[in-house]
């Protein structure tokens, strides 16, 4: 079940860790703590199932708490930023959806 939709944009940054390195986009603000506040089911890490739009590219995943930046964040992999021909440094307008 779809829930609550949100639309924003926001720049694409790096995260290493170990060996990996990931691609992720912080949520705004307003948006992290409006899907704080939102009766869904507990998951792992305090995430949050959403289904997210980039462009053409639609997929399921899951928000993050991020202590550091307090907001959530939200992976992006490669196979998404190679079909829409986006990188790291890059602003992009995505939606989110809650699933729960």
């Amino acid at each position: 079940m779809v829930g609550t939709r949100y639309e924003f944009t926001a720049e694409l940054w790096r995260w290493q860790a170990r060996t990996a390195a990931w691609v992720f986009l912080a949520l705004p603000q307003d948006v992290s703590d409006e899907i704080a506040e939102l009766p869904l089911p507990p998951a792992g890490f305090g995430s949050v199932k959403v289904e997210v739009t980039l462009g053409s590219s639609r997929w399921t995943t899951s928000v993050f708490p991020d202590a550091g930046r307090k907001t959530y964040v939200l992976p992006v992999k490669a196979s998404v930023r190679r079909t829409e021909g986006v990188e790291v440094g890059d602003v992009v307008r995505v939606g989110v959806e809650t699933i729960g």
